[in-house]
């Protein structure tokens, strides 16, 4: 994820929009994650970051790097919270 906040500044605008639409992806993959664990405050709160940066994708690729790098490490540092509170992640949520 790091990497790719580096690469940000040296992106396309497409490039850039790409990065952030992935960003949104494992905000979300995060929040379903959380939900699992029954850390709803977490869920909402990622998934609402999830969404803001998804609706606002093209103007964060379009506007100035260092603003979008930002927001990209505030989505970093929010996955790796919880990716420190809770390291052994669920494989699989299926019941058979």
């Amino acid at each position: 994820m790091e990497e790719n906040i580096n690469i940000i500044k040296s992106a396309s605008i497409p490039e850039r929009e790409e990065i952030i639409v992935d960003f949104a992806r494992w905000l979300e993959t995060a929040s379903q994650e959380a939900l699992v664990y029954g850390e709803g405050r977490f869920a909402v709160l990622s998934a609402n970051m999830a969404e803001a940066i998804r609706v606002n994708a093209d103007k964060l690729a379009r506007d100035k790097p260092e603003m979008t790098e930002r927001v990209l490490q505030q989505a970093c540092a929010m996955i790796s919270q919880f990716k420190a509170a809770y390291p052994h992640r669920v494989v699989s949520r299926s019941v058979h």
